[in-house]
């Protein structure tokens, strides 16, 4: 038992047992629902909670008016898979299983193995319903690595990420059952499956109100392709000239198959989609109100990495960063450091903002912390419980990880104030190095790295201390390319 669980065991959970109470169908929950919602490459400045100006994110925005805001979370790494694997494992991408977007045809990609310990997997142990929604992307129909045998009750959404790149999809997978869209065949545009998705997550709410529930919404939006419903697109057409037009792919064998379709409105679709999340937001947060669960259950929203700039998209045009500098596939801060938001009333104080640095793999210790769960051994994660919740002493990492293995190979890590950032790490002869003061410099526009080299030393020995080596993710391995 955790010291923030022994510090509400005095209240014989009452604490618990009642929070959000308002009706009889509530009364027997005994621990808070916990809804994880993960956009797509949003960036840092994607909501105006962050300083988006173009375009309003109203429901995430009073999530963060009636929560605490974080300014200084990172994702777990700078693409999809990666940062889920940090998400589900509690370890830095230094240890984590799946390190890279790696695909395994026809459909899928690595899998993570059945010995690994998951976020549901632990959650099970102590009564929950746990459900995902939206994207995989960490093993194959299947195999070992399937959501079905990951501890998830419920999968419904894309398994592979590749395909989750369209947003009119031939099929998409209810557990191990494939479900075909035939509305969608050829060009039709039958059904958008955000929204087929975000019914299936609302019904896994309704269906579980009376337990304890994980719900892990694994959102596709705003990742290219650029595509909104008509309806979405009204809303903004015009709006964003001069518009900027993607010619993608619309015809052929590999049409819906990955790659991109075109869009006239790039900017317009965009801002389109993020509208689309934070409305299903809205919808989320209304459903909690309507059971009278509101109040027994956290929800977070947050993204896996920073914007992209594929399928017609333009980060510079919506200041899609914010201040800072890189992109998703970057690990300067604009490609890894996220918005991140928590809502919990009556446990978290409204308004509040933290500037604790935080990241993915401290998500496992803090749902562990939260919910009395049996601690994980040997994860990377610490809890960031005692910020949510404004009590106990806020453990701090003595530093943080990163590691990508595309594009030469990258790596960083941040330890303090100090951030140290490698490229071209599978190419020794190669190699840059540079060194970041964060707090001073959050834009890293001056690399430190010359006159300070008594530090780059001594981060380098740390960088090459936080990894163990993979035999699957290697950096000098360039035979497969992020999707």
């Amino acid at each position: 038992m955790t010291n923030l669980f022994k510090h509400l065991a005095p209240l014989g959970l009452i604490f618990l047992m009642t929070a959000g109470c308002s009706n009889k169908e509530t009364e027997e929950l005994t621990s808070p629902n916990i809804i994880y919602i993960l956009a797509d490459d949003l960036g840092y400045g994607d909501l105006s909670c962050y300083g988006q100006t173009k375009f309003s994110t109203p429901n995430i925005d009073q999530l963060a008016a009636e929560g605490i805001r974080f300014t200084q979370h990172y994702s777990g790494a700078t693409v999809c898979a990666p940062s889920r694997s940090a998400l589900m494992t509690g370890l830095h991408t230094g240890h984590t299983p799946i390190r890279g977007n790696k695909s395994v045809q026809p459909e899928g990609q690595y899998p993570l193995a059945d010995s690994i310990t998951t976020l549901t997997e632990v959650l099970k142990t102590v009564g929950y319903a746990t459900g995902t929604f939206g994207k995989w992307g960490l093993g194959p129909p299947g195999s070992e690595g399937a959501p079905e045998n990951q501890g998830i009750d419920q999968f419904f959404g894309y398994n592979c990420q590749r395909l989750a790149h369209n947003y009119y999809p031939r099929h998409l997978w209810n557990n191990d059952r494939k479900v075909f869209l035939p509305e969608n065949n050829g060009d039709s545009t039958g059904t958008y499956a955000p929204d087929l998705i975000h019914e299936q997550a609302i019904s896994f709410i309704e269906k579980n109100r009376r337990q304890p529930f994980f719900l892990f919404y694994a959102a596709v939006i705003p990742h290219a392709e650029l595509v909104a419903p008509e309806p979405y697109m009204e809303k903004f057409r015009g709006k964003f000239d001069p518009e900027h037009a993607y010619q993608g792919y619309d015809e052929g064998p590999n049409y819906r198959e990955g790659p991109y379709g075109s869009q006239p409105e790039s900017h317009a679709a965009f801002a389109a989609m993020i509208n689309h999340l934070d409305d299903c937001v809205g919808s989320i947060m209304d459903k909690l109100k309507e059971l009278g669960i509101d109040d027994n259950t956290l929800v977070i929203f947050t993204s896996d990495n920073g914007p992209h700039l594929e399928g017609g998209a333009d980060p510079d045009y919506f200041n899609s960063n914010g201040i800072y500098r890189g992109f998703k596939r970057d690990l300067y801060e604009g490609g890894i450091r996220v918005p991140m938001i928590a809502h919990w009333p009556g446990k978290i104080s409204p308004g509040k903002q933290t500037d604790h640095p935080s990241a993915f793999w401290d998500v496992m210790p803090t749902v562990i912390e939260l919910t009395g769960a049996a601690p994980v051994p040997n994860i990377d994660g610490l809890s960031f419980a005692p910020t949510l919740m404004g009590m106990g002493d806020q453990p701090k990492h003595q530093f943080m990880y990163w590691e990508f293995h595309e594009k030469g190979g990258r790596r960083a890590l941040r330890q303090g104030p100090w951030k140290l950032v490698q490229y071209q790490v599978g190419s020794p002869e190669h190699i840059t190095t540079e060194l970041f003061n964060i707090e001073e410099d959050p834009s890293e526009t001056v690399d430190r790295a010359e006159s300070r080299e008594d530090l780059v030393r001594e981060l380098t020995l740390l960088m090459e201390k936080a990894r163990t080596p993979s035999p699957v993710f290697r950096f000098a391995d360039e035979q497969y390319m992020a999707k």
